[in-house]
């Protein structure tokens, strides 16, 4: 019995610990993160539906371009984010309800756009360096914005959130190559739906947080 209480308080010590790196609740990094990389599975099972064979290579290879510029985008934004907030510090928590919001609604928006499907079947079966970049980056935009919104938020550790952003969204651009050659365009507007309510929660909460109306 002792020892399984040490046990419980050594792992409880453990995700202590990995909370005071990522400074901001996990529970509201990890759903953020959710939302950030829908878009990027959208167009990942646009991509898997296009492509003949969705073997490990070409799901590690949408999870690398995917991935690595949701990781780098938000980095960039929060760098010219820091720039402004000794400005604006007075309406942090306002910037980042409205910038969620704004990219909450408009993938909702494309979710429910009656031909959103044409991109997806016109979408080349290549996975060359150009049109990965370019879908990369387009996928990524979104991304940018928030950090944008973490550089006015006192308790984000940048380094350990755009980590954490980037890992989920290979993962999932990586499933989402898989599931477009499988199933076809099945879960995309879901996916796009499901994220932009997600972006448009994660920006009220942090609104409520900062009036503290919640904890």
């Amino acid at each position: 019995m002792v020892e399984f209480i040490y046990r419980v308080r050594y792992v409880s010590d453990f995700f202590m610990q990995i909370k005071g790196v990522f400074k901001m609740s996990l529970t509201t990094l990890f759903i953020t993160a959710i939302g950030l990389s829908m878009d990027a599975f959208a167009v990942a099972v646009c991509k898997g539906l296009a492509v003949k064979k969705a073997g490990i290579k070409q799901m590690a290879l949408a999870g690398l371009w995917f991935g690595g510029f949701q990781a780098l985008m938000p980095a960039i934004g929060y760098f010219f984010g820091s720039t402004l907030k000794a400005y604006v510090e007075k309406f942090d928590h306002w910037i980042a309800f409205i910038l969620l919001g704004a990219i909450g609604a408009n993938m909702i928006r494309e979710a429910l756009s009656k031909d959103k499907d044409c991109d997806c079947e016109s979408s080349s079966a290549s996975m060359g360096i150009k049109e990965m970049f370019t879908l990369a980056v387009a996928t990524s935009i979104d991304a940018l914005i928030v950090g944008v919104g973490y550089a006015f938020l006192p308790d984000v550790n940048i380094g350990a959130a755009v980590g954490f952003i980037g890992v989920i969204t290979f993962v999932l651009s990586a499933v989402g190559i898989k599931v477009g050659n499988i199933f076809g365009l099945k879960f995309k507007s879901k996916a796009e739906l499901a994220g932009g309510i997600i972006l448009i929660l994660m920006g009220t909460k942090i609104l409520l947080e900062h009036l503290g109306i919640i904890g």
